[in-house]
């Protein structure tokens, strides 16, 4: 019983942590500004979650794969509209 509420919590934090950036990516391809976004953050965020992506596949936490996954598409994509939109 223990272990189902620790998976149930881990699945809450992954869902929640990368459910955070989807406002943002619609917000900033709606208004078609992201001047106010950093580039240098979402560089190393982005490369900080392709990591844990890595990681997740090396070790075979598909947990950890799915929410990394998930959330490198929506900080790739407001990297790219941080370049695209300036």
């Amino acid at each position: 019983m223990a272990q189902e509420w620790v998976q149930m919590l881990g699945f809450a934090a992954g869902t929640m942590t990368t459910a955070a950036f989807v406002p943002q990516v619609v917000k900033t391809w709606r208004s078609r500004s992201a001047s106010d976004i950093s580039l240098g953050m979402y560089a190393v965020l982005t490369c900080g979650v392709f990591s844990w992506l890595a990681y997740g596949l090396l070790v075979g936490d598909w947990p950890v794969v799915a929410a990394n996954g998930v959330t490198l598409v929506l900080v790739a994509a407001m990297l790219a509209m941080k370049l695209v939109f300036r």
